[in-house]
């Protein structure tokens, strides 16, 4: 089922912190609303779902028009970043919560408990509470406690911020799968653009309560509208540093590479250099001093200072080469230099 946000605003007191916002999810996909903490996109799940009171535009779920509709009749699922399980129910119990309240028969319920527990892989934990599962484990359970009643939309807000790196990226893979296998159409709230590029379909970045850009994972991180959405994408973040664009990009100091073709900006403009596109594959000619270096197994990050005071960082095969203080001349991957006007727009 799809769903449509038309002119949602959002005030509290005299702040109005979504103003006449438009999002469409469409139906099947998953959906990361992802931004800096404050950008509005709880804010715009807790509207989805029931819990803020929307001040203005409309929610439709399908051709159905929900805006009015009350919080718990409203047919979404909705996972915390806390999970909110019950801790004196068991697990089967805490799953089978939302189809009591629907006085669904036992055998309705039984049947429905064992077919969720069997899909997020715990039905050996049935019998087990809250306080003797592990963070993963509870998040499973809420997972399926919001999936139990078959929701057209499920909602997940920051579902993994309490679990440590390893169990993010093995639940990362097994949400995604659950919302896969079952088409249900969902919006994950996150900050962490890692967890948005990799989970889902298309993303809305947000910013000061409003959609920046609204893309596939690749195609946002390839073509980023302005400097704050290349800025937020990118793990290890992209690089910034100041040219003058003439006949070839001027960093300074006498350093000069290429200027991509489809540069058509004359004058000091703001260049963003990925670290997968800086580094000695590319040639040479941009010198600098090697000033950090974090290795991260087959790999390592190794940033360079220009004579500038500008640093660019580069990502490469960990062969131990490097050391801090070598100097060094690199080349960068002209054709895929992104540059930014003063004011952060895409030139």
């Amino acid at each position: 089922m799809d769903l449509r946000l038309t002119d949602f605003t959002k005030r509290f007191g005299d702040m109005t912190v979504i103003d006449e916002m438009n999002l469409t999810v469409q139906s099947g996909e998953m959906l990361a609303l992802l931004g800096p903490s404050g950008c509005g996109k709880s804010t715009t799940l807790f509207a989805i779902c029931g819990i803020h009171k929307m001040d203005g535009g409309s929610l439709h779920f399908g051709d159905k028009d929900v805006t009015r509709v009350p919080a718990q009749q409203r047919p979404v699922g909705v996972v915390f970043q806390n999970y909110a399980l019950y801790p004196h129910m068991t697990v089967a119990q805490n799953i089978a919560f939302p189809l009591r309240v629907q006085k669904k028969s036992r055998s309705e319920i039984d049947r429905d408990v064992g077919r969720m527990a069997e899909l997020v892989h715990i039905s050996n934990l049935l019998d087990r509470r809250p306080a003797q599962l592990s963070g993963g484990q509870q998040q499973r359970v809420a997972l399926a406690r919001a999936m139990v009643r078959k929701p057209d939309v499920l909602l997940l807000d920051e579902p993994l911020a309490n679990l440590d790196a390893k169990l993010r990226l093995e639940m990362r893979s097994e949400i995604r799968r659950i919302q896969q296998d079952t088409g249900i159409t969902a919006i994950l709230v996150t900050h962490d653009q890692v967890e948005a590029m990799s989970m889902c379909d298309r993303i809305a970045l947000m910013k000061d309560g409003r959609i920046v850009q609204l893309d596939t994972p690749t195609a946002m991180y390839n073509n980023p509208v302005d400097q704050f959405v290349a800025g937020f994408l990118g793990n290890p973040p992209i690089s910034f540093v100041a040219a003058e664009a003439g006949p070839e990009l001027d960093l300074g100091h006498g350093i000069t590479i290429p200027r991509p073709a489809t540069l058509e900006a004359a004058g000091t403009v703001t260049l963003g250099i990925r670290p997968e596109h800086f580094g000695p594959q590319y040639g040479a000619g941009v010198e600098g001093e090697v000033i950090f270096i974090e290795p991260q197994g087959r790999e390592e990050l190794v940033d360079v200072r220009l004579a500038s005071g500008a640093a660019l960082r580069a990502i490469l095969p960990a062969t131990g080469g490097h050391r801090v203080g070598d100097r060094v001349s690199w080349g960068v991957q002209s054709d895929k230099i992104l540059a930014f006007a003063s004011e952060g727009a895409r030139l």
